[in-house]
């Protein structure tokens, strides 16, 4: 069965990016570790000597007779919500990493605003063939765009069978149909960034809510003479989630405007050559 030119463009552009139904479950398992293994680590507690190897969860001690000594063992102390705050964490970085790889080969190669004014200037003195040609030294996503709107113009600029309001509107549909090819590659995962931004506060308020859930049951199940160590963790393990649940969102909710910015410039860049080229083609054709 023959696959058409538009049908391999739409499968290239799915299977680009990472897949977060692999990614994902794989981060959730590395921030366990790294809870377990490196937060956990007894040499980042008191009395280290007596933990033994490997993970403070899997010591003879119990975890509420173990005082942390270190930054990483407070985080340790923030209970259960922590590694799921840690996978929220680093699931922000990998994507961000992907996403800011994506966006900067989607960019093409040189300076877009120079090909920008490149192409126009062809597109002025009716250079249809030179400007395909700069838009395959490009190779983003706007010379794509922009190659399949050149491409179409020059078919229709010889094709008798239409008039010039019928090739107008022909010119424009290939156009908008090669931009939307390119919008899901660049889109693709910022959906992740965006849901983190607020879900990770959430989650942490949850944390926070654990936490002084237990600070209050110490206060109340001690009678007159609370237990102020109890007390203290609860408050500390609700302070532990608020403070990671807020760096978490506010890293995501930063990083996804960053790049939403850089999306809506190349949609920008796209939309002012589409714009030229069919002035051109109204001018010239």
């Amino acid at each position: 069965m023959n696959v058409s030119k538009n049908d391999e463009q739409v499968v290239a552009r799915k299977a680009g990016g990472l897949n977060p139904a692999v990614i994902i479950p794989i981060l959730f398992i590395i921030g366990v570790c790294i809870y377990l293994f490196v937060l956990g680590s007894p040499g980042n507690f008191k009395d280290a000597d007596k933990l033994g190897s490997g993970s403070v969860a899997f010591s003879s001690v119990e975890g509420k007779d173990i005082h942390p000594e270190s930054f990483l063992g407070i985080i340790y102390k923030g209970g259960v919500i922590v590694p799921i705050l840690i996978t929220f964490m680093i699931t922000v970085i990998v994507f961000s990493f992907e996403r800011y790889f994506v966006l900067g080969k989607a960019a093409g190669k040189g300076n877009l605003d120079n090909f920008v004014v490149q192409v126009r200037s062809l597109l002025n003195q009716n250079k249809i063939d030179e400007a395909i040609e700069e838009c395959d030294r490009q190779q983003g996503s706007v010379g794509n765009v922009v190659k399949e709107g050149l491409t179409t113009y020059k078919a229709l600029s010889h094709d008798t069978t239409l008039n010039k309001e019928q090739k107008m509107v022909a010119l424009n549909k290939a156009i908008e149909e090669a931009t939307t090819l390119e919008m899901p590659m660049l889109e693709k995962n910022m959906m992740i960034l965006s849901t983190l931004g607020t879900v990770a506060t959430l989650i942490a308020l949850l944390g926070t809510v654990i936490g002084m859930i237990k600070a209050f049951f110490a206060l109340g199940s001690g009678g007159g003479t609370p237990d102020a160590a109890a007390l203290s963790t609860g408050i500390s393990e609700a302070l532990i989630n608020t403070a990671l649940g807020i760096g978490t969102s506010a890293i995501a909710i930063i990083l996804y405007n960053f790049f939403t910015s850089k999306i809506d410039g190349l949609t920008y860049k796209i939309d002012e050559i589409s714009m030229s080229i069919q002035q051109s083609f109204a001018e010239f054709n």
